[in-house]
């Protein structure tokens, strides 16, 4: 387990460092789509461990041209994730992990899909 709590800002900047680095056919295709950085979830509805993050919003292969949808939401839980971690070094690939994760949600894959990737 974590000892200490990483900076807010240096947690956020990781994930935003995840994104600048996604391969260009990907990045160039994320819209209306905000990463938000939480401590831990309103509650914890996933019964198979802690909820490390959350893809809220309607998938891309279900949105419409003809219609106007509010910005999807990806939640990482901070407090949640470090819990799972004992270094600095494995909260930067979980932070990875979970947004590449949530990512391909918001891309349209299931939860199936995205352990078989």
């Amino acid at each position: 387990m974590y000892n200490s709590s990483m900076e807010r800002a240096r947690f956020e900047q990781l994930a935003n460092e995840v994104l600048e680095n996604l391969p260009e056919p990907f990045r160039s295709r994320l819209a209306n789509l905000a990463i938000i950085v939480e401590d831990s979830p309103p509650q914890e509805p996933y019964r198979g461990g802690l909820l490390l993050g959350l893809f809220s919003g309607v998938p891309r292969t279900l949105k419409s041209v003809f219609s106007a949808d509010p910005p999807d939401h990806i939640f990482l839980y901070q407090k949640n994730i470090e819990a799972i971690c004992s270094t600095d070094a494995q909260i930067e690939r979980q932070i990875r992990d979970t947004l590449l994760h949530e990512i391909g949600h918001y891309f349209g894959l299931s939860e199936e899909e995205l352990r078989n990737v």
